[in-house]
């Protein structure tokens, strides 16, 4: 056989095997369980922040709603809505981040002590 139709087969027998993940597999898997929730959550609130903002722009401008009377208002106040949010999205980002941190701390710092020997 040739040496890259072993390394197939061995490939496809170890996809069949059960085995525990590395320290260094679940060390990563609990980082992504710190960072993850906290990304989506930001990427969300600042891209419908940005939306908002956008869309209190457009009315301001009278792009949107130009037969209304109280367009420019309307707008204003969107706008500074959809600024205020897209303003607290890294506060909020980073303050998150740090609960996550401080929750998962325990047990990240465990499995890294015993990956480095410590």
């Amino acid at each position: 056989m040739e040496n890259t139709q072993i390394k197939i087969i061995e490939k496809i027998q170890n996809s069949y095997l059960d085995r525990e993940p590395s320290k260094i597999e679940r060390l990563q898997k609990l980082n992504s369980r710190v960072e993850r929730p906290v990304k989506i959550f930001s990427y969300t609130f600042g891209s419908i922040s940005a939306l908002v903002l956008g869309t209190g722009m457009s009315l301001a401008m009278k792009v949107i709603a130009a037969g209304l009377s109280f367009a420019m208002p309307l707008g204003i106040g969107v706008g500074l809505v959809g600024l205020i949010g897209v303003s607290v999205n890294y506060s909020l980002y980073r303050k998150m981040l740090k609960g996550r941190k401080k929750k998962y701390a325990k047990q990240v710092l465990s499995l890294t002590d015993e990956l480095l020997n410590k």
